[in-house]
């Protein structure tokens, strides 16, 4: 498939709160990562086993809470190029992440926030 989802991410501001709520509910295996990328330097990757991981971390000031899907994309600069091009505003623009890869956040003209990715090993 092109261009599946590959990442979901909780922001929140709370994240040791949501840590002890989904790996109880959902028996989930979290890591915490250094990032310094991030407001408390730390990350927490969320191991689902089969199906799409994700992660945890507390969100950035005046952010929104909840969740985020990212979708991958070959070429990340054509691509949010192209989705403002097609009237999304780019809320984040291309942002490398601790050498993993790179995001950028858009909304969508309807008001649908998503998150593209582009993996650094592409």
């Amino acid at each position: 498939m092109a261009n599946p989802f590959v990442h979901l991410e909780l922001n929140t501001p709370d994240p040791q709160k949501a840590q002890a709520f989904y790996s109880e509910l959902f028996e989930w295996q979290l890591e915490d990562v250094p990032n310094p990328t991030v407001p408390t330097g730390t990350y927490t990757m969320i191991k689902v086993g089969k199906g799409t991981g994700g992660g945890i971390m507390k969100q950035v000031p005046n952010g929104p809470s909840g969740w985020l899907a990212y979708v991958e994309v070959d070429d990340i600069r054509a691509a949010t190029k192209k989705a403002k091009s097609l009237g999304a505003e780019v809320m984040k623009d291309v942002t490398e992440v601790n050498g993993m890869g790179w995001l950028s956040f858009i909304r969508d003209p309807t008001g649908g926030v998503l998150g593209l990715w582009q993996s650094k090993s592409k």
